[in-house]
């Protein structure tokens, strides 16, 4: 049996949306932007690669390499196409239980 390489593997397991979601909520949840913006890339890389998703989100794809790069910045809209055309979106939910005043 041939081993397999962890990119390879990752790249298997993320092109499943739940679990693609999971990963995203879990590098989010780690705080930092640049872990987050590793784990999209990871995805996207999943997702058919960043030129196809660049093209099938209607962005640069030299745009769309940068915004994924560690130093990136994506802007909302560039955030919420990507994750459209990957067929992931964004929720959100309460940091923690506020008693109402």
């Amino acid at each position: 049996m041939p081993k397999q390489n962890f990119d390879d593997f990752l790249r298997k397991e993320l092109a499943d949306t739940q679990v693609a979601s999971e990963y995203l909520n879990a590098a989010l949840e780690g705080g930092s932007s640049e872990e987050f913006l590793i784990a999209l890339r990871n995805v996207a890389q999943a997702h058919g690669g960043i030129g196809e998703l660049a093209e099938l989100a209607k962005l640069n794809r030299q745009a769309m390499y940068k915004m994924l790069s560690e130093a990136g910045n994506p802007t909302l809209g560039n955030l919420l196409n990507l994750l459209k055309v990957i067929g992931i979106r964004i929720t959100f939910t309460p940091a923690r239980n506020k008693k109402a005043a």
